[in-house]
Formats: structure tokens, C-alpha cells, sequence
């Protein structure tokens, strides 16, 4: 009877690694990561706050610049309630155990905010196609009430869409034992630990990359083929093609980024069953730590109004 019952509890529970090979190296790997997510909260907030506070950024176009510090599936929105407590969990204090349900609902959020990057990467291509390419209507056609709705849609689209794999995960029975490959919990790390048949998740998730990352990108890069084209035609020469290209590059500087992400990520579950643990373990640490560190950057560059109030703010000037 004792040992039914231990093997109930542990089909209920996952274990999370650490860095295998490197466990006396934990403390210092801890402080690396968190002392990472600091700086990423600082840099975040920073943009936030530059945003609130200029008024020449009160536009539907920075409407959207926010929310890749929220919704980026590493960024602020996601980090305090999930990620970073598992994985400092793990690290610092051995916490190794995570129940079925609170890591559900981690991978729940994670995936939610990574559909969440990309609608916003969908939403910022939008917005300076028609700024470029309709610039007379931009206006118009793209008001901050109607950014708020199309934001409202896209986060709607990025939660929906996951419901049904998540009440399946809930009821699948687990292999006791059970352990992952990374410090939280990832739907493709998860399902491959059901001891059911699990064709309905594989496929159901195949088809929503397919018919949300994939569209989302389709259009991004029609896009910005169109900004490229129209900018070229209102320019000429050497100067016209550099300033097309300028416009192209720092419009769509976040979405490689995207896609090292989730394609990285993607090849070494569904094609690295024989790859290091280590592996794992690291591909799953940069896709939590690099986009928020590298966004603030990103949208600081890219932006002038931004680069040049963190300047002021830096050199404590008043303007």
C-alpha cells in the first residue's frame, strides 16, 4: 500500500535539473543568472519609464514598445511569477520537486507570452508599414484606441489557443520518476513524460505554431519587403538604398532574435534526444535571459527619442 502510494505521489511530481557536471558551480551559476535578470529588470524599467514620462512618445506606434517589456516571455511579465523562482530554486536551495499543476501552469504562461512577443513583432510591423507606406492616412487608420483593441485581440489569440493542450496536460498520467530538462516547465519538455498517447498535444501544437508563428512571420517579412520597396522608390542612388535598408533593419531588428529563440529551442528537444544534458540546460537558460537583456538595447537604438532621453537621464541634465 506505502509503495502505491509513493508511486501516485511521485506521477504527480517532476524534477527540475540543474547544470549537470557543474553542481558545485551552482552558487556562482545562481548569482550569474540572477544578477542577469537585474540588469534586464533595470533596463525594462527604463524604457517603461522614459515612454511614461515624454510626451513625444505619447504615439500608437510606442503604444507597443511596453509591451515586448510585459509580454516578452522573459522579459518583466514573466520572470517574477514563473521562471526565475524555479530556477533559483533549483540553483541556490536544492528545490529540485515541482507538483504537476503549478508547472502547468508555468508552461501555461511561458507559451502564452511567447505567441504574446510574436503578436507584438506582427503588431510593429503593422504599424510601420502603414507609417511608411500610407503615411497620410497613418493617422487614421492606426489611433491608440484601435492599437488598445488590436492588443486586446492579439493577447486573446495568445492565451485561447492553449487552453485545450493545457487540460490535457492536467489529465495525463505521468511516468513516476519523471524528470525534465531545464529549471521550469516547457510543453515539449512536459509531454514527453505522459505514459498515454499524446497525438492530439503533438499535432494540436504543431498546427498552432504553424497557423500563429508562421503567419505572424509571413507577414512581418511581406512587411517589410513592401517598407523596403516603397522607401526605395522615394529615394535613388547609393543614399536611397542605405537609408531603405537603415529603415528595414532597425524596423525588424527584434525578429531574428524570435527565431533563434524558439527554433534553437524547438531543434534540440524534437531532434536532440541524444545531445548533452548540459545542452538542455543552457538553451533553456539563453531563451530565458537574452531576449530581456538584449530588448532594452534593441528598442533604445532603434528609437531616437528613447536613446536620447536615456542620455539626459544618464548625464542627469535636464532638458
Amino acid at each position: 500500500m506505502a509503495s502505491f502510494a509513493a508511486a501516485n505521489l511521485s506521477a504527480t511530481l517532476f524534477t527540475l535539473p540543474g547544470f549537470p557536471g557543474l553542481e558545485e558551480m551552482h552558487q556562482w551559476i545562481g548569482i550569474l543568472i540572477f544578477s542577469s535578470y537585474l540588469v534586464a529588470t533595470l533596463g525594462n524599467c527604463t524604457i517603461l519609464y522614459v515612454i511614461w514620462t515624454e510626451p513625444g512618445l505619447h504615439q500608437p506606434m510606442y503604444v507597443l514598445l511596453p509591451q515586448p517589456c510585459f509580454g516578452h516571455h522573459h522579459d518583466l511579465g514573466l520572470c517574477p511569477p514563473t521562471t526565475m523562482p524555479t530556477v533559483m530554486g533549483v540553483l541556490w536551495f536544492q528545490l529540485r520537486d515541482i507538483s504537476k499543476g503549478p508547472c502547468i501552469a508555468q508552461l501555461f504562461i511561458v507559451h502564452s507570452f511567447s505567441f504574446m512577443e510574436s503578436a507584438v513583432l506582427f503588431a510593429m510591423a503593422l504599424d510601420r508599414f502603414l507609417a511608411i507606406c500610407y503615411p497620410l492616412r497613418y493617422t487614421v487608420l492606426l489611433t491608440t484606441s484601435r492599437v488598445l483593441r488590436i492588443g486586446l485581440v492579439l493577447l486573446l489569440r495568445s492565451t485561447t489557443l492553449l487552453v485545450a493542450p493545457m487540460l490535457f496536460l492536467l489529465h495525463f498520467p505521468y511516468c513516476p520518476g519523471a524528470t525534465l530538462s531545464h529549471s521550469y516547465c516547457l510543453h515539449q519538455d512536459v509531454i514527453r513524460l505522459a505514459c498515454t498517447n499524446t497525438a492530439f498535444n503533438t499535432f494540436y501544437g504543431l498546427i498552432v505554431i504553424v497557423l500563429t508563428l508562421g503567419s505572424d512571420l509571413l507577414f512581418i517579412l511581406i512587411s517589410y519587403s513592401l517598407i523596403l520597396k516603397t522607401v526605395l522608390g522615394m529615394t535613388s542612388g547609393k543614399e536611397g538604398y542605405h537609408k531603405a535598408l537603415g529603415t528595414c533593419v532597425s524596423a525588424s531588428a527584434p525578429v531574428p532574435g524570435l527565431l533563434v529563440q524558439l527554433l534553437g529551442l524547438s531543434i534540440v528537444h524534437r531532434f536532440g534526444q541524444h545531445a548533452p544534458p548540459l545542452l538542455h540546460v543552457i538553451m533553456g537558460n539563453f531563451y530565458i535571459l537574452l531576449p530581456p537583456l538584449m530588448n532594452p538595447i534593441i528598442y533604445s537604438i532603434k528609437t531616437k527619442q528613447i536613446y536620447s532621453k536615456i542620455l539626459r537621464l544618464v548625464s542627469l541634465k535636464r532638458v
